[in-house]
């Protein structure tokens, strides 16, 4: 299944990593914007097919488009990232320990996205998502993710559940997020391989996958307002359990 991508920096990631699943690039015909240029030039040396001959952006109309305008014309076609299987994310638990994600029916692709971002960001070994009332990895998530998704291995799985069982028979202890937990991430130990687990947007952690988990956490809220949005608060968790 192809992907329409608009954030140049995520088609560049795209190139870097696996240019033989970038389709296509469009241009602007009139100067697209730095990072579109990159793409082009990257583009055009590895004989990716691009494309200036956008019509209704052409003669006198296209020199009164303002810049977001112009640089919302260029567009990419990439295949989707292939998944990693489960078991090879965790397959070699090698030392330094590391941080795995788990989302437990996250709905919002910018949340996803964004997520992504901040895992690659962090060096989160592996994300793993569900299948099933969960927001499909769109372009909009690739875009968010601006270069994320290119980095970070990923699998969506049917049974959060069966994949958590696996994680912990491998040797991973799993970490839920709860604003309800009674201890704050800070807390947490960093003597051990973890999985973190962040709940959905609005209902947080299944009863199931809390059963499973060998500690949760929250993020202790230090004014007026008492929560966070999810991607907000899991780039919180990952900072503070991936420091030295």
């Amino acid at each position: 299944m192809s992907l329409t991508l608009k954030n140049p920096h995520s088609v560049l990631a795209a190139l870097a990593c696996r240019p033989h699943d970038v389709l296509e690039v469009r241009l602007p015909p009139h100067r697209p914007s730095e990072a579109w240029t990159q793409v082009g030039d990257l583009a055009r040396t590895a004989g990716i097919p691009v494309r200036t001959d956008l019509a209704e952006s052409t003669g006198s109309r296209f020199n009164k488009l303002e810049k977001h305008e112009r640089t919302s014309a260029a567009s990419a076609t990439i295949r989707e990232h292939a998944e990693s299987p489960v078991e090879m994310q965790w397959s070699n638990l090698e030392q330094p320990f590391g941080v795995w994600l788990a989302l437990d029916c996250l709905q919002d692709p910018h949340n996803v996205g964004a997520i992504f971002r901040s895992a690659a960001f962090f060096g989160i070994r592996g994300v793993i998502l569900t299948k099933d009332r969960s927001a499909p990895l769109t372009g909009t998530a690739y875009d968010v993710a601006s270069g994320g998704m290119e980095h970070v291995p990923f699998a969506q799985v049917s049974n959060l559940a069966s994949a958590l069982k696996a994680a912990k028979t491998a040797g991973l202890w799993i970490l839920g997020s709860s604003e309800h937990a009674p201890r704050d991430v800070q807390e947490i130990p960093h003597d051990r391989h973890w999985m973190l687990v962040i709940g959905n947007e609005e209902q947080g952690l299944r009863r199931l996958t809390l059963d499973l988990c060998d500690d949760v956490c929250r993020i202790a809220p230090q004014g007026a307002v008492g929560s966070l949005n999810a991607s907000v608060a899991a780039g919180v968790m990952m900072a503070a359990m991936t420091r030295k």
